[in-house]
């Protein structure tokens, strides 16, 4: 959630990029989860193959499962504009660009 939310790139005027470490971008952390997180284990999921403590694969799933962020993010905007306009949120969707698509959403709806 964090990669997509939070993670911006930003390069200097020589073409080197300026947030490739840790202490240069914002890393989200527990007190960034919602009051309210309502999530569930999937009970019907059990491994049967033979793999160490009967682990899944997972370097994929949380990389393409974030994907359904932006996505959720984008509908939650597209409301605004009763979902007859699609809002075009750049990645990383961050609470201002999310401010910036209502905003656009709103006039556009409007004109």
């Amino acid at each position: 959630m964090g990669w997509l939310t939070t993670e911006e790139l930003v390069w200097d005027d020589k073409g080197q990029l300026r947030t490739k470490a840790p202490s240069t971008y914002k890393i989200p952390v527990a007190s960034d989860v919602p009051p309210i997180f309502n999530v569930r284990l999937a009970e019907w999921s059990v491994n049967k193959e033979p793999t160490i403590g009967r682990s899944k694969a997972v370097g994929e799933p949380p990389l393409m499962l974030a994907m359904s962020v932006v996505e959720a993010l984008s509908m939650a905007v597209a409301s605004v504009a009763d979902y007859k306009i699609a809002p075009r949120l750049d990645t990383p969707v961050t609470p201002e660009r999310v401010l910036m698509g209502c905003e656009r959403l709103k006039r556009e709806a409007r004109g």
